[in-house]
């Protein structure tokens, strides 16, 4: 009878043991601490496996023999498939392949502008006309008043250009407007053995945490590791977002409690990136209201605490350019309240004006590193001032 009693217990252990493995085997989140019910999580991208052969069947003995425990065998289980991490192609030359869809939202500027200039004799209503193309595009009236003024000096020139040629004076007249000298790297990169970190702020609805998930991968492509920190805790989906960006490419995650306090969770993100000597963490701050100061203040708090760890190596805004001049009142807040070295412009292929570039370069002293040109995982490029001008040219 004690045997039969023994059996029974060491089946049932071994059966409660089998189902706690089977149960946290498929879980994605691992708690940084004993406390973290309530507080940050580790989300850790599920690494790819190869699918197991399957077992041959086992034979299950028909009657329990009291003489010996029996060996439990729990049934084979089928494991899941691993996850295929996709591979970003790398930020070289993305806005070289990507500028046609520029061409296609904004080539009525370039069509326009080509037309008004091949005339054999420009006259003042011509050139008002050059002026009204340039300000509808949202170029801004200084960058305008340089572009008009130095075509002006070469209008005899103008008058024999063939449409190639005319086309080529008018890409060099654009590039020269967008700063073809500012400096536009990412401060992404090690440094002092620690990892960059870049803090992406905005307001709601710019489209800041897709630009994330986007940076994400334009960093792994370029051969990057990368931790994500979603420092967004007032957005229920926010977070899940951020996460399912960085699964795709097998990125980690930081994350916090709903409601928490987004500088916790910032500097967990950049203390696991100390910690695995990634090369960049990309946090993501909540959407902020630039009439709220409360708000904005808080910006400058998260900057503070994640600099008890590792320096803030840069600062990206992210602006929604179908907003025109509206984004660069918005801008102004946010300067105030940090320190931002780069502005990221999204939603440039649809109704928004190309000259908006040059605007909020002019207007802020800042430069635009990175555009937004659709809705695709890799419609994020670095900015490449040649490449855009010739895009809002478009083709003879």
């Amino acid at each position: 009878m004690e045997f039969v009693l023994i059996a029974i217990a060491i089946l049932v252990v071994a059966l409660i043991t089998g189902i706690s493995l089977l149960v946290g085997r498929g879980r994605r989140t691992t708690r940084l601490d004993d406390d973290a019910a309530a507080g940050t999580t580790l989300t850790r991208p599920r690494p790819a496996e190869p699918r197991a052969e399957a077992a041959a069947p086992v034979d299950q003995p028909d009657v329990v023999q009291p003489e010996a425990p029996p060996s439990i065998e729990l049934p084979p289980a089928e494991p899941e498939p691993g996850l295929t991490f996709e591979t970003p192609p790398p930020s070289a030359g993305r806005l070289i392949r990507l500028r046609s869809r520029l061409a296609r939202s904004q080539s009525s500027l370039g069509r326009g502008l080509l037309t008004v200039l091949a005339r054999e004799k420009l006259t003042e209503d011509d050139w008002e006309e050059v002026e009204e193309l340039l300000l509808a595009a949202d170029v801004g009236v200084a960058a305008t008043t340089q572009i008009v003024e130095r075509l002006r000096t070469k209008s005899l020139v103008l008058a024999t250009a063939s449409g190639a040629d005319l086309r080529e004076l008018l890409v060099e007249e654009l590039t020269a407007v967008l700063g073809p000298d500012l400096d536009r790297s990412l401060g992404t990169d090690r440094h002092d053995g620690r990892p960059g970190v870049v803090l992406v702020v905005g307001v709601n609805g710019a489209g800041k945490t897709t630009t994330v998930g986007k940076i994400a991968r334009v960093l792994v492509g370029d051969g990057k590791s990368v931790v994500l920190g979603a420092a967004d805790t007032f957005r229920a989906a926010a977070a899940d977002q951020l996460e399912t960006w960085g699964e795709r490419v097998g990125v980690l995650t930081v994350r916090g409690r709903e409601g928490g306090d987004p500088a916790s969770v910032a500097f967990e993100a950049v203390r696991t990136g100390v910690e695995g000597e990634v090369d960049t963490v990309v946090v993501d701050t909540a959407g902020r209201l630039h009439t709220k100061s409360g708000l904005m203040d808080e910006l400058g708090k998260i900057k503070r605490v994640v600099e008890k760890v590792s320096p803030v190596t840069e600062v990206l805004l992210v602006l929604d350019a179908t907003t025109g001049q509206n984004g660069i009142v918005q801008a102004r807040v946010f300067t105030e309240a940090v320190t931002v070295t780069g502005v990221v412009l999204t939603k440039l292929d649809g109704t928004a004006k190309g000259g908006i570039v040059v605007s909020v370069q002019r207007e802020l002293g800042i430069p635009v590193k990175l555009i937004g040109l659709g809705e695709g995982a890799d419609d994020l490029a670095p900015f490449e001032p040649r490449a855009f001008a010739e895009g809002l040219v478009g083709e003879v």
